[in-house]
């Protein structure tokens, strides 16, 4: 199947699930397939530009499960084939680097996020590690490489050196904050940048935030030159304050607040 691959990344993108969330937390957490790709469309229509999506089981729970995922990208090239589909390698410390490359290898994605230092914990790339990102830029799929915190760009400079992988418009995410409940300050997107500087990495990349502090966080990404990502993996939370309905009011009014 032919996947919508864009040159650069998406400006708005949309996480409308996480690992975490459920629907006792908001009844509009798109937990299964169905309700995952009628989001994607809802938020398509509203204005995203790309998903960034988790897989669940029975239960609910955030699961790494190549058939699951390649069933999603599949219903969702159906309904929105110019969506920009990043599918996850999140550990939620309940996955091995181990699992995380079987999936990647498995399902080959248009997209797919992958925490750096969650893949290669111990900050130092293994063979395993090299191939992994090499296989995956040959196959054209497009890595966006989850930062959380500035020294995480300390171990992507020197992967791409080991992989051969050209550092020009690199696609990164800067996560600001954390689900613990460590707040989220704009003041904390300079230093990412600052490192990108260092090691010459030309990057188009992106930030997400939580709680109170996430539109705030937002405006200052894109005064940067930076994208964004909303969705109730970080937020359930209007700009106003008050709870989102769902996530594509979400998107709608984010894009009439920044473009």
């Amino acid at each position: 199947m032919n996947f919508y691959k864009p040159d650069k990344l998406p400006k708005l993108m949309i996480a409308p699930n996480g690992a975490r969330p459920m629907k006792k937390d908001h009844p509009a957490v798109p937990i299964t397939i169905s309700e995952t790709v009628d989001t994607a469309k809802a938020c398509f229509d509203a204005g995203a530009d790309g998903i960034h999506f988790h897989m669940r089981d029975e239960n609910g729970k955030h699961i790494l499960d190549s058939g699951l995922c390649k069933e999603a990208l599949n219903e969702l090239q159906k309904k929105v084939p110019k969506m920009h589909l990043q599918v996850t390698t999140e550990a939620v410390g309940r996955y091995s680097p181990d699992v995380m490359r079987k999936l990647a290898f498995d399902v080959l994605p248009p997209g797919i996020s992958i925490g750096i230092r969650e893949m290669i914990p111990s900050r130092n790339p293994s063979s395993e590690d090299i191939n992994l990102y090499k296989h995956l830029t040959q196959a054209g799929t497009k890595i966006q490489h989850i930062c959380y915190e500035p020294k995480d760009i300390d171990l992507l400079s020197n992967l791409l050196t080991l992989a051969d992988i050209p550092a020009e418009g690199t696609w990164c995410m800067f996560v600001i904050g954390h689900y613990s409940g460590l707040l989220s300050n704009p003041e904390n997107i300079s230093p990412f940048l600052v490192k990108l500087k260092e090691h010459k990495i030309n990057a188009d990349w992106a930030v997400c935030a939580f709680a109170n502090e996430e539109m705030s966080c937002l405006e200052m990404a894109i005064k940067l030159g930076g994208k964004i990502r909303v969705g109730f993996e970080n937020s359930i939370l209007m700009p106003d304050g008050q709870i989102a309905p769902n996530n594509e009011s979400k998107v709608k009014a984010v894009k009439n607040l920044f473009y």
